[in-house]
């Protein structure tokens, strides 16, 4: 797989990591879409083993968002700008700080727009209890499975 290929690949495993921040957009199956892409072009031992485990991930995180209580985004009060910023701050928290950098980014990003937004801590703090709980755990779940699809895929090219 030449270079172009790899960073296509790559556009389309972010735009299915961004598709999990983005209400209609199916971000894992597109992530997994872009795996296999990679994967049935690859042709290596290495390549078929991160897509089976990319997709044995993909498919325990759909179980799990099935565990998970619904989400209802309405009853959250926080405006969906600041939900859709609060998870690119939990993307870029994944990358600054690994495994534990993406609910850290989410919840400080989403605390902060809320500050900003508010003016008060009390009332910033209530905003983002209320926004979390209505989002749950279900998106950070999936938002997680999905990258860390993506950093085995990274790893994967690295290696190779």
């Amino acid at each position: 797989m030449n270079a172009w290929q790899l960073i296509a690949v790559g556009l389309v495993l972010l735009l299915g990591v961004f598709g999990v921040l983005v209400p209609g957009l199916p971000g894992p199956l597109v992530v997994w879409a872009g795996l296999l892409w990679w994967a049935t072009a690859e042709r290596s031992a290495l390549a078929w083993t991160v897509l089976m485990a990319g997709t044995a991930v993909l498919l325990l995180n759909q179980v799990l968002k099935w565990l998970l209580p619904p989400r209802n985004l309405r009853d959250a009060g926080a405006p969906y700008r600041t939900l859709l910023l609060a998870g690119v701050a939990g993307v870029a928290g994944f990358f600054l700080v690994p495994v534990v950098g993406c609910p850290l980014g989410a919840l400080g990003g989403l605390y902060f727009l809320e500050r900003v937004r508010l003016g008060s801590h009390g009332d910033a703090w209530a905003s983002t209890r209320t926004a979390l709980r209505a989002i749950g755990l279900s998106v950070l779940v999936e938002l997680f499975a999905c990258l860390s699809v993506v950093g085995s895929w990274l790893g994967a090219v690295i290696a190779s």
